[in-house]
């Protein structure tokens, strides 16, 4: 009897949130016969995979233990960049593309070094430097949005390749690579390390400094590649792109599964919590729900997954 407990434990741990989503999507059908059209469904598809992208590079991080608040300024200073160095500089898209990633992966850098060359604890120095990118965006397009970056630009946001939209095989990508590198590659062996027990890590020979700049560096990445993508769907560069998208980037993360405290977690339940949230906005969204109502009900689900996420690393400790 104990034995089928603890595989219940372990069935429901490893597949609630895939449940929690079939669950979701066939309750939404029955309450509107709008969800399941192909229009419908592509359209969450693409909201959501701005977010999944994100929220993917910040599994990395909280999956060390830490956290990553600079994301949303990220997300709008790489945009803002890419669109500038096109129409300001007339740079070629895939050099502005590219500056800008670079960019992006530098800030990934310096928020690594603030914290394991600085002592500066992940969640000050990411909201340090969340600042700062927030307000070199506001700077450098004089919070005015940048527009006119052509239409190979725009393709990366709002193009398709047959059914999928760019963003979303996009994402794809994005997935299977974070997949193979967390679970089939030394590095991947170190982050899991690193969050279970740093002073074990450091014990067993792990170079943790290099491992915690490397994940803030993919998770800037991420943030950047999405910011380019978020441009280009909007045909524009906004300022203030990407304000609050660290916290549905978070949400995403533990709703997929991953704990706050490290350790445990993967890339796949992201992506699943970022549908999560994805079919639930739609979903209020069609049951005509008021945008302050949903407000609640996103921070009420948010701090159900917390609740769960304590709860079942308690359960594991226990077992």
């Amino acid at each position: 009897m104990h034995l089928k407990e603890a595989d219940l434990k372990d069935f429901l741990r490893k597949y609630s949130v895939a449940m929690i989503l079939l669950i979701m999507i066939i309750a939404l059908s029955l309450f509107s016969w709008r969800f399941l059209r192909p229009s419908n469904l592509i359209n969450i598809s693409l909201q959501t995979s701005i977010v999944a992208i994100v929220a993917i590079g910040m599994t990395f991080t909280i999956l060390t233990g830490g956290i990553d608040l600079s994301v949303g300024s990220v997300v709008a200073l790489s945009g803002a960049l890419a669109s500038g160095f096109i129409v300001r500089n007339g740079f070629p898209l895939y050099s502005a593309i590219t500056l800008a990633l670079l960019i992006g992966v530098g800030i990934g850098m310096l928020n690594g070094l603030l914290i394991v060359k600085g002592n500066i604890p992940p969640f000050v120095a990411t909201l340090a430097v969340m600042a700062i990118a927030r307000g070199l965006t506001l700077v450098y397009t004089q919070g005015r949005p940048i527009s006119g970056m052509g239409d190979d630009f725009v393709y990366w946001g709002s193009g398709k390749i047959g059914l999928l939209p760019v963003p979303v095989l996009i994402l794809i990508i994005v997935l299977i690579l974070s997949y193979i590198v967390l679970r089939h590659t030394q590095f991947g062996l170190y982050v899991y390390a690193i969050g279970g027990n740093e002073e074990t890590a450091r014990l067993a020979g792990i170079n943790n400094d290099r491992s915690k700049i490397s994940v803030y560096m993919i998770s800037s990445f991420t943030a950047s590649l999405a910011g380019i993508l978020l441009t280009a769907r909007l045909w524009s560069a906004q300022p203030n792109a990407g304000v609050g998208l660290e916290l549905e980037a978070i949400a995403a993360t533990v709703l997929g599964g991953t704990s706050l405290m490290g350790g445990y977690g993967g890339t796949g339940g992201t992506v699943a919590g970022a549908f999560i949230m994805g079919v639930l906005a739609n979903g209020l969204n069609l049951l005509e729900i008021s945008a302050y109502s949903q407000r609640v009900i996103k921070g009420v689900i948010f701090i159900l997954a917390v609740m769960f996420d304590i709860y079942t690393k308690k359960e594991k400790k226990k077992g």
